[in-house]
């Protein structure tokens, strides 16, 4: 193995290690894309203090991507299909075909929806349920509209899509976990854009968490 694949695969290893562990991981998809990076955990490990760091730490909007395959199970739409709405017909995205996104959902047996309580039950209830789509009764679990945005994985996975909700949902089935993780954005609180690459490496550093290139979790699923 070449020197540059040996470090390729130590990055996703450790990742998917830690991921494992249900510690979150870094993942940035790539610079001609989005040029984010998203703070990735494990849905079904989300607690309350989870929220509060993807809150606080994170900034961005915190949503629950699952595999095509549970979407299917849970009939689950890409929403601009779903709307009707004239905003729907305006798609163009700068770094994408389209949009993953859902529906919005919150638990029955939360209150608003929006707390970290709330969230923290609503998020792992999900990401449990993902290991055994067929098992769950959806409408009679979740209520729609709701405070956690759901996203659909493109079917062919990475094979269709390179964006985060595919990225985490390659990291979990590497890491043999549920497929069902949740993504945030890292912003910047100085500029109020994205984090750079060197700022969210060096906040993995700092909280000794592990990082990952879009591009080597591609290159190592495939």
């Amino acid at each position: 193995m070449s020197n540059s694949r040996r470090q390729l695969s130590m990055g996703v290893d450790e990742a998917v290690t830690a991921f494992r562990a249900g510690s979150p991981v870094l993942i940035h998809d790539a610079s001609d894309r989005e040029g984010e990076t998203d703070l990735v955990y494990p849905a079904r490990a989300v607690r309350p203090d989870t929220v509060r760091r993807l809150r606080n730490d994170a900034g961005g909007l915190v949503c629950v991507a699952v595999a095509d395959r549970v979407a299917r199970q849970w009939d689950l739409p890409f929403i601009q299909e779903a709307l009707n709405h004239p905003t729907t017909a305006n798609r163009d995205l700068e770094y994408d075909e389209r949009s993953s996104f859902s529906l919005t959902v919150n638990h029955h047996d939360t209150d608003t929806g929006i707390t970290d309580e709330d969230r923290a039950l609503t998020i792992p209830t999900l990401g449990t349920a993902a290991a055994a789509p067929e098992n769950l009764d959806f409408p009679a679990t979740f209520r729609a509209p709701g405070h956690v945005y759901l996203l659909r994985a493109a079917p062919d996975s990475l094979g269709d899509r390179q964006g985060h909700t595919e990225l985490g949902i390659a990291l979990a089935e590497m890491a043999e976990l549920s497929p069902a993780v949740v993504v945030c954005e890292m912003l910047d609180d100085e500029t109020g854009r994205a984090r750079s690459p060197v700022s969210a490496k060096a906040y993995a550093d700092r909280n000794d968490l592990q990082y990952v290139d879009g591009e080597r979790l591609v290159e190592q699923f495939g």
